[in-house]
């Protein structure tokens, strides 16, 4: 087995005899920083046990897996590549990527053909890499994980714009044709996507900005069972989670953290934190930096 470390992630490489696998017991810990694993078979077959269910794994075959979730893999001769990395650091909403916990995922052409050569580059090619790449190859991966994932969301959905947009499905009203709809509530969520840290981003502006009233804007986010404050909260939040759970940032106050996502107040960010996470940001910060075990080699 080789293994690549990128920050908190790590990714690997290996080649097994036949063998029965469980997860190690340091992951399962309700101390432990939750993580995901990400398969990919390469060579072989293999099989993934969760209780009753049992899903067969080819050849081409990605395969998302919780760390802290029970579960049993079997294989025959197998080559396979995979990553661990903490779910702060997916760049996805948990409550999305969790739609695809023990799916199967193809790696035979779009996201899935790319990531795939990008991990096994990477796994064949160490010697070309520096130290300090580390933490910049870290970023690209998780994001191009998270790509993967919300593929794979949307095609399990049947409603795009609510999986792109993280939203509840709502009723639609007849205020514009469908597409129409459709197009400018994602034009909206790039926009502000695009403008987070930019603390003039208000729903006036944005509505001005696509050239729709303040309150047409409303409307189109009531559909979708939210507010444009809410989302453009949740959003932020999103940000600062996964900068806190970075440890090339952990030298970075919560402070400033929270001031680069658009909260002017420090006591306004930890409140809100806590309400969206459960726990504040400093107690999150420290326990996605607690130490865990590497993957035996």
């Amino acid at each position: 087995m080789r293994v690549v470390e990128l920050g908190a992630m790590e990714v690997w490489s290996a080649s097994f005899r036949p063998m029965v696998l469980w997860p190690d017991p340091r992951l399962t810990r309700q101390d432990a920083a939750p993580h995901y694993h990400l398969t990919l078979v390469l060579d072989g077959r293999a099989a993934v046990s969760h209780g009753l269910r049992e899903l067969p794994l080819r050849a081409g075959d990605f395969f998302l897996g919780d760390c802290a979730q029970p579960h049993e893999i079997r294989t025959g001769p197998i080559r396979a590549v995979g990553v661990v990395l903490p779910k702060a650091l997916l760049p996805l909403p948990c409550d999305q990527a969790d739609k695809v916990l023990g799916r199967r995922m193809p790696s035979r052409d779009g996201v899935g053909a790319l990531l795939a050569r990008f991990l096994t580059r990477l796994t064949e090619e160490t010697s070309a890499y520096r130290p300090p790449d580390a933490q910049r190859l870290g970023s690209v991966l998780s994001g191009m994980v998270a790509a993967l994932l919300g593929c794979a969301v949307d095609r399990e959905r049947a409603l795009p714009i609510a999986a792109l947009l993280g939203f509840a499905a709502g009723r639609e009203r007849a205020l514009l044709p469908a597409g129409s709809r459709t197009a400018l509530l994602l034009r909206i969520a790039q926009y502000i996507q695009q403008r987070l840290a930019d603390p003039r981003l208000t729903p006036r502006a944005i509505a001005a900005a696509h050239g729709v009233s303040p309150s047409y804007l409303h409307r189109l986010f009531q559909d979708e069972s939210t507010t444009v404050a809410a989302f453009i909260r949740r959003l932020r939040l999103e940000r600062a989670r996964f900068d806190l759970a970075d440890p090339a940032q952990g030298s970075t106050s919560i402070r400033a953290i929270a001031a680069r996502w658009g909260f002017a107040r420090a006591t306004d960010f930890t409140r809100a934190f806590r309400a969206a996470y459960g726990v504040p940001p400093a107690d999150y910060r420290r326990h996605c930096h607690a130490p865990r075990g590497r993957i035996a080699t």
